[in-house]
């Protein structure tokens, strides 16, 4: 985007930031030209995705050229069946009587955020086993999210992962996919967007391919992003006509960026004008579903944007001026009453760019949350009270939640989709920290909304405990008045056979002074309470609560009340629940089947497995374990799709077999039976013997980019994550510590961390040796590369092993980039 010269610009700092989108988004070290691309045939890491998918190796989410997505099969890319999103967009409701705030409207303006998640290449595509991740969890405020991305020199069409589909439905939020041309300052070629509009008979195929894409992989549309330079009116009819036979196909949606023109001419209107209308609506034909507006719109500009979308017919709300939050977050200046004026209705929609600020610019988990706080809900942490000097007042204050618990049953056990362990059943099933959006549960509506005569308590994720997955809600304080902690806006009718569910846990056996709090759409303001009598125990304790004397009616809130008095009010709730009868399970999973597997060190390996759904029940996810040698089992991830990806299964001692159980957790978190597969160690097992050892080389680019850095077992570190050298002659050497038999070498050059293909090592050779004082022999010769990771099979004896870089990129760049140098063997 325009002004997305500073998304461009902030190519310059993705490292820091997670974003690859250009050659100089991903520079360190010399030569960091931006424009620095040529077309390649296939989008950076694509032979390295299909190496590992022979065996058991990351799937990432999907990205390509206009060119490179015809050739697109879900039937024969080994990642497509791990990208599919299960969670079908949610129905959400937003009442104004139960808005949080007074000066927030309802069903007027709408939000969109524009998302970077990871960079374009090497998206896990079910998250990881890195706890520090943006987990957003202000779904209530946002209509659309754009997974945004793209890069020059990776692919210009990135799908977004199922994981944040997955939460983003579940939440009543379409996702779109991006497809980005940049500026030329940042290696765009006009040739893209005329590959992009190419036309077959009457059909266009990178349009059918888009449509296909959305449909398998279960999201809602694209974001459209040209601002390639050098086009012309025909091309521009042309883009047209191809956005609206991409629609014809249906259900597939587009938002175009205000840029290019009608004339061809990238040139940025801050508005919706006669010269980029007919990119919304032409005559009676529908273009576009939306519109994003550049940043530089004022009052005029927007209320003749409305004017103007009337006029087509089309709703103004339609329209999404862009606000540009990278940099500053809600440190934004931001003409507010220009978008959102005060007691009357808004002019338009509002385009939020790269919300993840947040999450980049914090400390650590505490800070990332509370930055978030402050830019949705405000000042004070609280959607009702957004009073502030500051002129970010938090989405809160103009835009009235949505809320997508509108039947059942309702579940949330609040999984806030991130955590340092996992729990099933408030028990710890594993130790490892995590990521997967695919698992968080509907946040709460408010947050955090507590209604006090006295002290205020405080609600807080707690990343401490949790009865299922890795939080629970935390309400802690002194208790001196009655507090109503609303939670939740709903519409779910009562039946007969109703019941509400609370699981909860206090320091120690007592009373709880807590109360379930439930109102009704006949009166929504007004809460009948069910006491949650005392605990009898320390440990997670559960409540069920019959509703069947409100039959008939229907739930317009669910919350908390506490009562009495308490110096140190102390209690957390692990699960809330609203169901019908009894909790119901589905049948077990069938024929879990190990597709392959891929050594990751000593004594492990990573899984890809799969299985098929129940043919009956509904399954909110399913759950994988190891069973362990005394009896007990290990979590090792989990997912909504019926094929999941482990990370790391570790050998235990010298067993020759791990029995891996898959079981399904129904929308009421029942629990089928365990279906049961059998993974087969090796009788001799590889493992990378450079990982870790003492590494030595002719030097480094900067201070960070150590030869250590090559045999840490990592390239998702950043752009730093790697070795680095200009020196005119360029080695890396490595002391295994013994003289080992290795089977092949394994070499991670550039585009395997994230940067550029046109980085990745071109010629380069491997040398071996018994001692220090023995000559070196070549044991790899190599020229020619171009893939993001190279594999090497040898069959040698060594101790020192040297990576020996002769032409370091497929340019005239100077720098080699080796982000792991790896020596497998026994």
């Amino acid at each position: 985007m325009r002004r997305f010269p500073r998304l461009l610009a902030a190519a310059l700092s993705a490292a820091l930031l997670g974003l690859a989108a250009s050659p100089a988004a991903s520079a360190s070290g010399p030569a960091a030209t931006p424009g620095h691309d040529n077309v390649v045939a296939a989008p950076a890491g694509a032979a390295a995705r299909a190496a590992a998918a022979g065996g058991g190796g990351q799937p990432y989410a999907s990205y390509w050229y206009p060119n490179t997505i015809l050739n697109w099969d879900p039937a024969t890319d080994p990642d497509a069946r791990f990208n599919r999103s299960r969670v079908p967009l949610r129905t959400r409701v937003s009442d104004p009587a139960l808005k949080a705030n007074a000066n927030a409207r309802a069903g007027e303006g709408k939000v969109a955020a524009l998302v970077s998640f990871a960079p374009t290449s090497n998206n896990p595509s079910q998250g990881s086993l890195d706890p520090r991740y943006y987990a957003f969890g202000h779904w209530q405020y946002v209509d659309k999210l754009v997974f945004w991305g793209g890069s020059a020199g990776e692919g210009l069409i990135l799908a977004p992962n199922p994981t944040v589909i997955d939460a983003a439905h579940r939440n009543g939020v379409k996702v779109y996919g991006t497809v980005f041309f940049p500026p030329t300052a940042y290696g765009g070629q006009i040739q893209w967007v005329r590959d992009f509009v190419q036309k077959s008979g009457t059909r266009y195929p990178v349009a059918d391919k888009l449509a296909q894409v959305a449909r398998y992989y279960g999201f809602d549309g694209w974001f459209i992003n040209q601002e390639t330079a050098g086009g012309d009116s025909t091309l521009a009819t042309e883009m047209r006509n191809t956005l609206r036979y991409a629609r014809s196909l249906g259900p597939v949606e587009f938002m175009w960026y205000d840029a290019m023109t009608e004339s061809g001419a990238v040139s940025w209107q801050d508005a919706l004008t006669t010269a980029n209308d007919a990119f919304l609506q032409e005559g009676a034909q529908r273009t576009s579903d939306s519109m994003f507006l550049d940043f530089g719109w004022g009052a005029a500009a927007l209320d003749s944007s409305r004017t103007l979308a009337r006029s087509l017919g089309r709703s103004e709300y339609e329209l999404f001026a862009g606000v540009d939050t990278e940099a500053n977050g809600y440190n934004t200046g931001v003409p507010w009453s220009a978008v959102f004026p005060a007691g009357q209705p808004h002019t338009t929609s509002l385009g939020l760019y790269r919300p993840e600020w947040t999450h980049n610019s914090s400390a650590d988990r505490a800070d990332s949350y509370a930055r978030e706080a402050r830019y949705w809900d405000g000042a004070n942490g609280d959607p009702s009270d957004t009073t502030t000097t500051s002129s970010w007042k938090g989405l809160a204050h103009y835009v009235a939640e949505s809320s997508p618990v509108t039947a059942k049953p309702f579940v949330t056990s609040f999984d806030a989709g991130q955590g340092d362990f996992y729990h099933s059943g408030g028990t710890r099933v594993s130790s490892a920290g995590w990521n997967n959006l695919s698992l968080q549960d509907v946040p709460p509506t408010y947050r955090w909304l507590v209604q006090s005569g006295g002290t205020k308590l405080k609600a807080a994720y707690d990343f401490t405990d949790a009865y299922e997955g890795g939080s629970a809600l935390r309400l802690t304080g002194p208790l001196d008045a009655v507090n109503t902690v609303r939670l939740y806006q709903t519409r779910l009718p009562v039946a007969a056979d109703t019941k509400l569910s609370v699981v909860l846990k206090t320091p120690a056996a007592g009373p709880t002074h807590l109360t379930a709090a439930v109102s009704f759409t006949d009166s929504p303001t007004t809460f009948t309470t069910l006491d949650l009598g005392s605990t009898t125990t320390a440990g997670w304790e559960r409540r069920t609560l019959d509703l069947s004397p409100y039959a008939g009616r229907t739930i317009a809130q669910l919350g908390l009340r506490t009562t009495g008095t308490a110096a140190a009010y102390d209690i957390k709730v692990g699960q809330l629940a609203v169901y019908d009868g009894t909790v119901d399970a589905t049948p077990a999973p069938g024929a879990p089947t190990v597709l392959g597997s891929t050594d990751t060190g000593t004594g492990s390996t990573s899984l890809r497995l799969a299985w098929t759904a129940p043919a009956t029940g509904d399954v909110h996810h399913y759950e994988v374990y190891r069973r362990d040698a005394g009896g007990g089992r290990t979590f090792l991830g989990a997912t909504p799709n019926d094929s999941y990806f482990v990370p790391r299964l570790d050998r235990a001692g010298t067993e020759t077999t791990t029995t891996l159980d898959v079981e399904a957790v129904s929308a009421e978190w029942g629990r089928s039976p365990a279906a049961s597969t059998t993974f087969t160690w090796s009788a001799t097992t590889e493992a990378n013997l450079a990982l870790n050892r003492p590494a030595t080389a002719s030097g480094q680019c900067n201070s960070s980019e150590t030869a250590a850095k090559a045999v840490n077992g990592s390239v998702s570190g950043g752009t730093t994550d790697k070795w680095c050298t200009t020196t005119t002659d360029k080695w890396l050497e490595v002391d295994l510590g013994a003289p080992r038999a290795l089977s092949r070498f394994v070499v991670k050059h550039a585009a395997a961390g994230g940067e550029s293909a046109t980085w990745n090592t071109r010629d380069f050779r491997v040398e071996v040796r018994d001692s220090a004082s023995a000559a070196w022999t070549t044991a790899v010769t190599v020229t020619g590369n171009t893939a993001a990771t190279s594999t090497h099979p040898v069959a040698v004896t060594a101790r020192y092993v040297r990576l020996v870089v002769t032409r370091p990129t497929q340019t005239t760049d100077p720098a080699a980039r080796i982000y792991e140098f790896e020596a497998w063997g026994s």
